[in-house]
């Protein structure tokens, strides 16, 4: 007693220390105290009272639990918004560093030295190495220059707005040029910009003395070569950490704002091409632009400072929107959409009360998206200036010069000037696309939103390079864009870019469903370098997102003859336009592609750009790097003998309908087989066989294959299920229910040879039909066996119903299979592409070794998930980039804690999700490693209940990262080796022993990856199957297969077997670690093993010299070798 009571004394002591005044326990208090000190930021769990546990929830809090369920899917995404806010914020530790740096900084350049006046192309005053940034395009040039130190440098930009987000962090600071170095003319013949250049070298030199100034290098703002930035990095360790962009500008107002009207000309003709010209000067409103753009960043702080300052949630709201900009890459580069317009935007909305002060960051970017949804810029011109004053351009002048519309608050820039009208349709159709799966809740909306990338080559079906980009300055001549070419300072890129865009968009037309382009990155380069050429930059990509119902007609069919149009169809398509007469009469220009094959019709859209480009812009199809179908022939497309396979199966359907002369009638016909959806890798051909490469055997006119010849032609079975009517004349007995399937069989067999001549091979467990070439294997399927399997009577004579892999095994295959088929049949014919996407998704998985575990049924759920979810993007429609969104799939889904869902037919509403979600988590450690959940399987995952392992899904998943990085580099960059079947190879190093066949023993192998030069005879000949009858093939007969299968009977215990199944010819053999644990002698268990005696104990061991010659000899006359790695076990 008396020790409790002294523990209880002690107890009841640390809670009074813990009170404050009023005897409140400190730390139960609701609200963060206002003073933290540095011990709060150590978390310790909090101790409450009855009272205070069961207090009622304040008004806040209420208001929280509100805003959950109103605003959010529920509040774990409000918590993951939260989290990602936490992630992208600056830390105070870093805004200490770049505080520190910034007043370095600024210290230094308060002593910048002063220079006597010199003319403007005399550099004698900048010593040492340090080069202008800017190309000094003309040469000639009138004007001093002098260097003085700055009027005064100022933070502008998203750091003192608050809205400055990791990871690149960059820190922008005004200097502004003293008014000393300026003319009141400068605004003319790129002056201004030029001084601007010298200004910053002259910063560059004197900043190259400072210890503390880590590396320097210049930039470009947004790729503006008129607004060179001189980036600065610290010292030392923080030396990554942060740039700190040094722009020099003009003083406040030192330029009237109406002279660089957007209709007005600030760049002489004579000037720039040395040559009298009577025309009339043209305007040139991107140069207005980027000197006016020097003129406001401290008025466009001090704006969004006033706006957020109003709203509590514009700083959060604006690093989302970022976070979304940049998971889309639309946020760096020339003509981006970047956080400042972010800002703009918001501000925007707020002043027009579109939004509200008191909305959270949520809101904000949900608002935001909407609006930019909704609303189309290149038609719609907005302004934030409220009262403009009379100088200011009108709204239709901007949208007469810009492509995209935007004004500042001035009412004199454009805020979007360099924004092209492809990447704000780009913008508009991201945004749409991700309204459309916000509010689905059976979306990882938040995943989907925020978190996933969307690099061009995995977001566009096709991908096109422009290489040898200088050949775009004859395309200037040839289109005549002097003028424009002025205007961009001498830029032929971007001159020649909305051309070239507006060129390809009429000629896509309906085929595509957006045209986008790669944002030049901004170059950067030392300050002792001379500033980089424009044909330095990378190669231009653009990418095509399809619409597949147009893009793979080989007829574009134009306006009739007589129309008003035809002549501006004949100029765009020029000597391919031609006048053709169609069926319904009608006589139009028409131009014809070349297209015989599903692969040559899914590349029109490349023949359209070439001849377009060569048409129209002189660039050569030698300059276009088309990447649309790298992969089609890997393997080949399939599309036209899967399309056979499945005319003659719905024949042979049909007239198994018809038979009469049955006692039972047949209720249903459906296939189970990979070609009749479309996702077999090698559809089977129609074979016409040649009769003197076998040997025959009579009695049942069979073909045999002859021994010392090549192994015959593979001839893959098309499997049938065919139901019959259920009747009281079924047996209940499991084995007469058998034997009376083989009597239909039987009876199949005969009708279909009396009847149509067929050739068939009855058997107990199916039917084999010879027809056209075609092997079908018919199982006659009785709908209540499985249940009848399930049945048996107990000891006491009672019946149990139990469940065993026996009824399990034949519900699969004739329930489940045929109704996936049929689900995935439908959804090629709504995605045609979805077939090649599989077929090239498990020729990957056979090459890399991983078809036994990842199965046929499996990965083609995996790739219908990736067209019927496929948030953030658009469903596939070339094989390309969907093979990359499934390799992206296998290796970054989080198998461990989610299940993967995929909605056939869309019949799982939001509560079955949640169902799924529920079950898979309550009972994950018994469940699959990868588990896929269809709307006829939520709780068992069938397709993968037995593979992958855990050992091999994480192999898998390895792999399919590791393809991504070989893959993608290939599609970006021209200058690496192209040859996409790399990700084809699988590395064998890791394994113990190989086992190499004889390639002629190997009946498939013209599907090798790399296929050998030396083909053998496979008893087949050239043309159309011959008519129906004639002798029996042997079916299914894959030495390589049934060799596998015996190796893992005699040897699962010990290794693990893997072979490519298309063609391979080695078997990789990995030793089970658990296998080589010595074990005590038992008489019984001696297989494959030998003795070994230590002491008085006898144990034993695999014996592996044996195992591997076991090898050699059971595969006699198919194993050519075999390579037993001995360094990589031990016994």
């Amino acid at each position: 007693r008396k020790r409790h009571s002294q523990g209880k004394d002690k107890t009841q002591n640390k809670l009074k220390s813990k009170e404050d005044g009023n005897g409140v326990p400190a730390n139960a208090k609701r609200s963060k105290p206002e003073d933290q000190g540095e011990q709060d930021a150590v978390l310790r769990p909090v101790k409450l009272s009855r009272t205070e546990l069961y207090k009622p929830p304040t008004v806040e809090e209420l208001n929280q639990l509100k805003e959950a369920e109103s605003l959010f899917h529920c509040s774990l995404l409000k918590m993951q918004m939260e989290e990602l806010l936490k992630e992208v914020a600056l830390s105070e530790r870093r805004k200490k560093q770049i505080d520190s740096f910034v007043k370095t900084v600024t210290e230094a350049l308060q002593s910048v030295p002063s220079f006597p006046k010199v003319e403007l192309g005399d550099l004698s005053w900048l010593a040492g190495s340090v080069k202008v940034p800017f190309i000094m395009m003309p040469a000639e040039n009138a004007g001093k220059f002098q260097m003085a130190p700055p009027a005064s440098v100022d933070l502008i930009g998203s750091y003192p707005l608050g809205t400055c987000i990791k990871p690149r962090i960059t820190v922008d600071l005004a200097v502004t040029i003293p008014a000393e170095v300026l003319q009141t003319k400068d605004d003319m013949n790129q002056r201004y910009p030029r001084k601007r250049a010298l200004y910053l070298a002259g910063l560059a030199q004197h900043l190259s003395s400072s210890a503390e100034i880590g590396s320097m290098r210049y930039s470009c703002l947004h790729g503006n070569r008129l607004r060179p930035l001189l980036l600065l990095t610290p010292s030392g360790k923080e030396s990554s950490n942060f740039t700190v962009r040094l722009h020099a500008c003009l003083p406040p107002g030192y330029f009237k704002p109406s002279r660089f009207h957007p209709q007005r000309n600030n760049i002489r003709t004579k000037w720039y091409t040395g040559l009298d010209s009577s025309d009339p000067e043209p305007p040139t409103p991107h140069y207005n632009s980027s000197v006016l753009g020097d003129m406001l960043p401290r008025a466009h702080l001090q704006f969004l400072s006033a706006v957020s300052s109003q709203c509590p949630a514009f700083a959060e709201g604006v690093a989302l929107i970022k976070v979304w900009l940049r998971q889309r890459e639309l946020d760096q580069g020339a003509g981006c959409f970047n956080g400042f317009l972010a800002s703009m935007t918001l501000a925007y909305l707020l002043s027009k009360h579109r939004v509200n002060n008191n909305m959270t960051a949520y809101q904000l970017l949900r608002n935001t998206l909407h609006f930019l949804a909704t609303t189309d810029l290149t038609e719609t011109a907005i302004t934030l200036a409220r009262k403009p004053d009379s100088t200011a351009p009108s709204l239709p002048e901007f949208q007469d010069a810009f492509q995209v519309v935007f004004v500042d608050p001035s009412g004199h820039l454009n805020l979007c000037a360099e924004m092209t009208e492809c990447t704000y349709k780009q913008v508009q159709h991201e945004a749409s696309l991700s309204m459309q799966f916000w509010d689905d809740a059976t979306v990882n909306g938040f995943h989907a939103l925020l978190m996933t990338p969307k690099p061009l080559e995995r977001t566009s079906d096709h991908i096109f390079q422009l290489l040898e980009l200088v050949k775009l300055q004859a395309s200037c001549k040839k289109l005549k864009l002097l003028s424009e070419l002025m205007d961009h300072s001498g830029n032929y890129v971007r001159t020649m870019l909305p051309y070239i865009l507006s060129l390809l968009q009429q000629g896509l037309g309906q085929r595509i469903l957006l045209l986008t382009h790669s944002l030049s990155p901004d170059p950067e380069w030392t300050v002792e370098a001379e500033p980089p050429k424009h044909k330095a930059q990378p190669p231009l990509s653009f990418g095509l997102i399809l619409r597949p119902d147009y893009a793979a007609s080989v007829l574009e069919r134009g306006p009739p003859a007589d129309s008003p149009k035809a002549a501006e169809f004949r100029k765009l398509w020029g000597p391919r336009s031609e006048l053709r007469r169609f069926q319904d009469g009608a006589i139009t220009e028409a131009v014809l592609w070349t297209g015989e094959s599903a692969c040559e019709k899914r590349l029109v859209p490349r023949q359209i750009v070439n001849h377009l480009l060569q048409l129209h812009a002189d660039i050569p199809e030698s300059c276009v790097r088309y990447v649309g179908a790298m992969m089609d022939d890997v393997p080949s497309t399939g599309e036209e003998e899967s399309l056979k396979v499945v005319q003659s199966y719905d024949d042979l359907s049909r007239k198994l309908w018809r038979l009469e002369g049955l006692p039972l009638s047949v209720t249903a016909v459906q296939g189970a087989h990979p070609a009749l959806r479309y996702t077999q890798v090698f559809p089977p051909k129609p074979l016409k066989l040649d009769y003197s490469f076998f040997g025959k055997e009579k009695s049942s006119r069979s073909l045999l294959p002859k021994e010392g010849k090549p192994c015959p032609v593979y001839i893959e079975p098309i499997t049938v299920v065919c139901h019959m009517e259920g009747s009281g004349k079924w047996p209940h007995d499991r084995v007469a229910i058998r034997h009376l399937k083989a009597a239909f069989h039987l009876s199949l067999g005969e009708l279909l040879t009396k009847e149509h001549s067929y050739t068939c091979r009855p058997c107990p467990t199916h039917l084999d039909v010879w027809k056209e070439g075609y092997a079908f294997r018919v199982h006659v399927a009785y709908h209540r066996e499985p249940q009848v399997l399930r049945e048996s009577v107990g000891p006491d004579g009672l019946l149990v119903v139990r469940d065993n892999e026996a009824a399990q095994a034949l519900e699969l295959a004739t329930v489940h299979r045929p109704l996936l088929t049929s689900t995935l049949h439908g959804l090629q014919q709504q995605h045609p592409c979805f077939g090649a996407v599989c077929r090239l998704a498990k020729r990957w998985l056979g090459a890399q070794l991983l078809s036994d575990d990842i199965r046929e049924d499996a990965a083609d759920l995996l790739v219908a998930s990736l067209f019927l979810h496929p948030a953030p993007f658009t469903a596939p429609s070339s094989p390309q980039v969907g093979f990359l969104r499934f390799l992206r799939l296998l290796s970054s889904f989080d198998w461990r804690n989610n299940p993967l869902v995929v909605n056939l037919n869309s019949k799982l509403t939001a509560a079955d999700y949640t169902d799924i979600k529920n079950d898979f988590v309550a009972g994950r450690d018994s469940l699959p490693v990868m588990f896929i959940a269809t709307p006829s399987d939520k709780k068992l995952s069938l397709w993968t209940k037995r593979e992958p392992s855990v050992q091999m899904m994480q192999r898998a998943v390895m792999l399919a990262a590791e393809s991504l990085k070989v893959l993608e580099p290939q599609l970006k960059d021209g200058t690496q080796i192209q040859d996409v079947k790399v990700a084809m190879r699988p590395p064998l190093d890791a394994y113990d022993v190989l086992i190499h066949l004889l390639p002629k023993q190997v009946p498939l192998l013209k599907q090798a990856v790399d296929p050998p030069l030396v083909v053998f005879s496979r008893g087949t000949e050239a043309g159309k199957a011959g008519t129906p009858g004639g002798a029996m093939p042997v079916i299914d007969y894959n030495p390589v297969a049934l060799y596998l299968s015996e190796l893992r009977d005699s040897f699962g215990d010990l290794a693990l077997f893997f072979c490519d199944p298309y063609g391979g010819t080695v078997i990789a053999v990995l030793w089970k670690p658990k296998a080589f644990k010595p074990v005590p002698f038992k008489t019984s268990e001696i297989k494959a093993r030998r003795v070994e005696v230590k002491g008085e104990q006898a144990h034993s061991v695999p014996n592996v010299e044996a195992i591997v010659e076991d090898f050699s000899v059971m595969g006699k006359d198919l194993v050519r070798s075999v390579e037993a790695r001995t360094e990589r076990w031990s016994v």
